[in-house]
């Protein structure tokens, strides 16, 4: 299976996935960080996977949704963006809304 097969099924698989530098607990950049942070807030279980250590990934994630830049977040196998947008969409209650809904918990 190609990385593109791969994330394909990974997003498919997982109602949130985020595509990050490092791990939750050990997040390698400050947008990383950030962005974790304001998943655990929000309290839904969510996965991750390392781009550090899965390099085919890294390579082709841009080309995947044409979003350049890390960490990426999927919900419902829908790109919804970096750390900035996350953020915004955090403060403004939208995140734990479209997070509850994935994992189908009530809002």
């Amino acid at each position: 299976m190609d990385a593109l097969e791969r994330i394909k099924k990974q997003v498919s698989e997982n109602p949130v996935i985020l595509y990050m530098k490092g791990t939750p607990d050990f997040p390698q950049c400050g947008f990383s960080a950030r962005t974790v942070q304001a998943l655990k807030d929000c309290g839904v279980e969510f996965a991750y996977v390392n781009i550090y250590e899965e390099q085919e990934i890294y390579r082709a994630l841009p080309k995947f949704a044409n979003w350049p830049t890390f960490p990426q977040l999927y919900v419902k196998g829908e790109l919804v963006g970096g750390c900035d947008i996350t953020l915004d969409l955090y403060q403004s209650g939208e995140l734990q809304k479209m997070l509850k809904e994935a994992v189908g918990e009530k809002v």
